[in-house]
C-alpha cells in the first residue's frame, strides 16, 4: 500500500533563487553582473522552460521561492500561477539562517510569508530554509505560522510528523537528501563551493536507480531542483527522463506539495503509514 491515494509520491520541486544564490552569500555579489546572470538566468530562462515540460505532462508542482524574488518577478510568478503551481516559502531574501540573530530569522520568515501571501491570495503552507540549515527557533517559527509541511530533514525515506519540544505536532516533514538535489552535480560558479560540473548521465543514473529503489519500498522521492540549473537545456533532458520512467510505472503521483500532504495526512496521523 502506498502513503497516498494515488499511488506512490515523487515530489518535483524547485528552488527559484535567481540571484539570491549569491547575494545571501555576499550583498557585494550584487556588484558583480556575471554571477548575476547566473542567476537571472532562473527566471529569465530556466523557469519558463520548466513549465513549459511541466505543462506538456500535464503536472503541477511546488516552487519554493524567496519573497525577494516573488516581490521582483510578478510577471513569473504569475505564470507559475497560471500553471497551477504551488508557491511555498523558501524565506525572504536566502540568507543563512546560522547568520541570523532571531529577529532577523523571524523578519525573514514574516517578510517572505507576507510576500507570498500577497501574491497568491493564500499563506504558503509549506518551508524550505535556504542553504538546509535550521536555527534553535526555526521549528517553533514553522509551528507559529502554521504550516502544514517541511521539507528540510534528510533523516528519512518517507514522511513524519514533526515532534517539537517532546511534543507530537501536525507539521508533516517531507525529507530528502542531497542525492536528490541537482546542484551537487551541476553547481558551478566561481565564488560558491562544489564547482562540480557532471554529464547529465550521471545524474539521470542516480535518480532512476533512486526511484526504482523508493518505489519497490513504497516510500517517497523528494526532488530539490533549481531552474537556473535543472532549467539548462541538458540537464532539463534528465527531468523529462525522470517523468517518463515515473509515468512507465503506471502507479506514480506526480504532484503538489500541499494536495499530496493533503491526501497522506490521515495515514500518518493514524498511524497507518
Amino acid at each position: 500500500m502506498h502513503l497516498t491515494s494515488k499511488g506512490f509520491p515523487l515530489f518535483l520541486t524547485f528552488d527559484l533563487d535567481a540571484e539570491t544564490m549569491w547575494t545571501a552569500r555576499d550583498p557585494a555579489y550584487a556588484k558583480r553582473p556575471i554571477l548575476m546572470s547566473q542567476g537571472a538566468y532562473g527566471w529569465k530562462v530556466g523557469t519558463d522552460r520548466v513549465l513549459e515540460l511541466l505543462r506538456r505532462y500535464g503536472l503541477r508542482t511546488t516552487f519554493f521561492i524567496p519573497g525577494l524574488i516573488v516581490e521582483q518577478r510578478p510577471a513569473l510568478i504569475e505564470r507559475i500561477l497560471q500553471g497551477g503551481h504551488e508557491i511555498a516559502h523558501h524565506s525572504y531574501s536566502h540568507r543563512w539562517i546560522l547568520n541570523l540573530s532571531h529577529d532577523e530569522e523571524r523578519e525573514e520568515m514574516e517578510r517572505g510569508f507576507e510576500a507570498i501571501k500577497r501574491a497568491t491570495g493564500q499563506a504558503p503552507r509549506g518551508w524550505r530554509s535556504p542553504a538546509a540549515e535550521l536555527s534553535d527557533i526555526s521549528m517553533q517559527l514553522m509551528l507559529e505560522y502554521g504550516f502544514d509541511y517541511s521539507s528540510n530533514f534528510f533523516d528519512d525515506d518517507s514522511p513524519y510528523l514533526h515532534e517539537v519540544e517532546g511534543r507530537r505536532t501536525r507539521l508533516i516533514e517531507l525529507p530528502f537528501r542531497w542525492v536528490l538535489d541537482d546542484a551537487p552535480f551541476f553547481q558551478y560558479s566561481i565564488v560558491l563551493p562544489g564547482r562540480t560540473m557532471q554529464a547529465p548521465s550521471a545524474l539521470l543514473e542516480a535518480w532512476t536507480l533512486e526511484l526504482d529503489m523508493l518505489h519497490a519500498e513504497r516510500r517517497m522521492m523528494m526532488v530539490g531542483m533549481h531552474p537556473q540549473i535543472i532549467g539548462q537545456p541538458s540537464r532539463l533532458w534528465v527531468l523529462e527522463q525522470l517523468i517518463q520512467r515515473a509515468l512507465d510505472k503506471g502507479d506514480v503521483w506526480m504532484g503538489r506539495c500541499d494536495e499530496m500532504v493533503a491526501d497522506m495526512r490521515p495515514r500518518l496521523e493514524g498511524g497507518g503509514a
